[in-house]
């Protein structure tokens, strides 16, 4: 069929237009890693078919104890609770005890004791770990089970966790709610700064659980051998972590949780900060890790089939491995696993295996079956005076205690950083390690070619090429008209994508107008390539899992495509530069310190440092803002900026010092606010590689300027 068509013709600059094979571009980042991932749990499934003995799955537990302390740890010392009680409810078959305690020195930690009426001598005690309700505890569901308890003789105690009930980590008083959404959110929000100090925030969690039972312990009516941790959802996974780490826990019943396994990453995806370890899955360590690292202790799994947040077949493959633990130690009927054909939530057949499983293991008398009982008002169970530990006792927040390591690894830096040839030759090599940067020696340059558009002056072609895993890297190549023999070129990076500076009189156009060639590159994450698989934090958490950063993996996106300018007929070799824009900035600074090959950087605004973010309470960066949901969920959360475990090795000042003494512009310093950074905070972060620049009599190769006439100009001055 012949079909008349017009000489002008809409552009479309999409690189993956009508190809079959990426026709998912959004998902190409987050599949490279789940595969990455596989090949981990791959290694560990190898390890598994191994054992068959007790004596092996004994060795493998304490390969495990030993690693889970490395990921989560180190725990804090053991201090005084300083446990008191801010008020007592008398109510038929029990009574409330309101309690505070500190898990560390003014870290306060909320939470009600439920105690049954009418027993004597010493009674088995559960700590009850809450899911994501932004009431804790107090919500009607938590409550029927905790008082269903109670009536079977067990006393219970149930906390806030961070960021919920009375422990709201960023509340505000004029919305009488945290000023950075609900308890999810806040969760990731705290959890990114202390990913940068290489900190798995789980441990705040786990810690404030562990110092519960503590408390259960400190009192003359909890019999020491009897204790339980239960919780659902979110406290379904801090209950396992508890139970993993605290060997006195005897009978644990973590309800419809999520951590690292195969089937969770491939299926609903990770989930929030607390539920994953730094490096946890390349360490080898899996949901079923958690169950084997208690063999022999009586455990009961609790899930269902339709859950929105994880993965039922994951947990069912994690129960039939355990089992072979279990069974290997000859204790077969002390894990169980209840199911339901529900969505998330504990249901009524759950929380009856609950009940049963509780009290054959604490050997307790009577009928499992849940009654009805009479829940009490959250105003009944409120334990501070104001409602908010924040605003009635102060104290310390994770952001405090996070804060505070971090300054030790700052001081640890600037002590490096005074003999600078030593210290640059360790963060070249830190920087690489902790960033998860990876780069063969042979690189494929062969482009994939896929249509091109004539433009006044230049023409703009489609291409993509071969990116580190099974994905392409999609750029624009724009070449003037009439050039002979080989010219300067330029990466162009911006958040928004290789088109967003495309259209004719942008950026781009402006840069090709000047003699440029310019490549247009859509690293993973960004433009055609951006997350539309999962929510915002999935593919930086998955990194984080693994050990390695969307920073990372952008920065070889970024060396590939300079090789590939390289590799053209066209392009002076010698005359390669890079320009980015905003988060863009972050894999630019690591490539550049990494591939001496890129002659020269401009840099608009960029953070100036990872220490500044993690050094303030309240950040910008990656805060993706939900129009019209509310104060509940103002904001989404995304990790692809960050690196785990970044500030103790290096930081952003110091790659700028490994560039030295090539050319670097920093235009448009960004605060973690994403506000021009303030001279106090430049001069302070700027110092080092100034010095560097010095040390190597090229001060003037590093420009720091507020304000420039145009982009041009700054790139001309890098190649001149």
């Amino acid at each position: 069929m012949n079909v008349c068509r017009g000489f002008a013709q809409p552009e479309n600059l999409d690189v993956f237009q009508q190809w079959v094979r990426w026709n998912n571009p959004g998902g190409m980042l987050i599949h490279d890693l789940i595969g990455q991932a596989n090949d981990y749990y791959d290694m560990r499934d190898g390890e598994i078919a191994k054992l068959r003995t007790k004596g092996d799955w004994l060795k493998r537990q304490a390969l495990v104890k030993d690693k889970l302390l490395k990921l989560a740890g180190p725990f804090p010392e053991k201090t005084p609770l300083n446990a008191r009680i801010t008020g007592v409810l008398d109510k038929d078959g029990y009574r409330v005890e309101k309690i505070i305690y500190e898990s560390m020195p003014d870290f306060y930690v909320t939470g009600c004791l439920f105690i049954p009426d009418k027993t004597s001598g010493k009674i088995p005690a559960v700590l009850n770990v809450i899911g994501h309700n932004q009431e804790a505890f107090r919500a009607e569901l938590y409550q029927k089970v905790y008082l269903n308890l109670v009536r079977k003789g067990i006393m219970v105690l149930a906390i806030d966790p961070v960021g919920q009930g009375e422990h709201v980590q960023y509340y505000d008083s004029g919305i009488d709610f945290s000023s950075i959404g609900y308890s999810v959110i806040e969760h990731c929000y705290l959890g990114n700064q202390c990913f940068l100090s290489g900190v798995s925030p789980c441990r705040y969690f786990i810690w404030d659980g562990i110092r519960g039972i503590d408390y259960l312990l400190s009192r003359d009516d909890v019999d020491p051998e009897r204790i339980g941790v239960t919780g659902f959802s979110g406290g379904g996974t801090i209950t396992a972590y508890i139970a993993a780490f605290d060997d006195r826990v005897k009978v644990s019943v973590p309800c419809s949780w999520s951590t690292a396994s195969r089937r969770q990453i491939e299926t609903k995806g990770v989930q929030d900060a607390e539920t994953i370890f730094i490096r946890g899955v390349a360490e080898g360590i899996t949901f079923a890790d958690l169950l084997e690292v208690r063999t022999p202790k009586p455990t009961l799994l609790a899930f269902v089939s339709r859950d929105e947040y994880l993965s039922i077949q994951g947990a069912r493959e994690s129960f039939r491995e355990a089992k072979k633990a279990y069974t290997a130690l000859g204790y077969e009927d002390h894990l169980e696993l209840v199911e339901d054909d529900f969505e998330h939530w504990m249901t009524p057949k759950i929380r009856l295996k609950m009940y049963e499983f509780f009290m054959k293991h604490f050997d307790l008398p009577g009928d499992p079956a849940e009654q009805e009982v009479k829940t009490l008002s959250a105003a009944e169970l409120t334990v501070t005076p104001t409602g908010q530990i924040s605003t009635s006792l102060g104290g310390d927040l994770v952001f405090d205690v996070n804060k505070r390591e971090t300054e030790v690894l700052i001081k640890h830096l600037e002590q490096s950083r005074k003999d600078i040839t030593r210290h640059l030759n360790c963060v070249m090599v830190n920087a690489k390690d902790i960033s998860g940067y990876a780069v063969s020696e042979t690189l494929e340059y062969e482009p994939f070619f896929n249509g091109r558009y004539q433009r006044d002056g230049y023409t703009l072609g489609k291409y993509a090429i071969k990116g580190e895993g099974d994905y392409v890297i999609p750029l624009l190549l724009f070449v003037p008209y009439g050039i002979t023999g080989k010219h300067p070129a330029l990466v162009y990076l911006h958040p928004e994508g290789k088109a967003a500076e495309a259209l004719p009189g942008g950026e781009i156009e402006q840069l090709v107008s000047r003699g440029y060639i310019v490549a247009a590159v859509d690293v993973m994450g960004i433009g055609e390539t951006k997350n539309t698989v999962t929510r915002p934090f999935g593919p930086g958490y998955t990194g984080v899992l693994i050990g390695r950063s969307v920073v990372g993996i952008q920065a070889g996106d970024i060396v590939r495509a300079v090789g590939y300018l390289k590799s053209r007929d066209d392009v002076d070799e010698n005359k390669i530069g890079a320009v980015a824009l905003g988060e863009t900035c972050l894999p630019l600074i690591h490539a550049a310190a990494f591939d001496q090959s890129i002659d020269n950087v401009t840099l608009i605004g960029s953070q100036i440092s990872y220490r500044s973010i993690a050094m303030n309470r309240f950040y910008k960066i990656g805060l993706i803002a939900h129009e019209g949901r509310g104060i509940g969920h103002p904001y989404e959360i995304d990790f692809s900026w960050g690196i785990a475990g970044v500030l103790t090795g290096y930081d952003l000042p110091d790659l700028i010092g490994c560039i030295a003494p090539r050319k670097v512009v920093l235009a448009d310093l960004q605060n973690p606010g994403l506000e021009p950074a303030s001279g106090e905070l430049i001069e302070r972060d700027a110092a080092f590689p100034r010095s560097v620049y010095s040390q190597k009599n090229a001060a003037g190769n590093l420009r720091i300027i507020s304000s420039y006439e145009s982009l041009g100009s700054l790139v001309d001055w890098g190649f001149h």
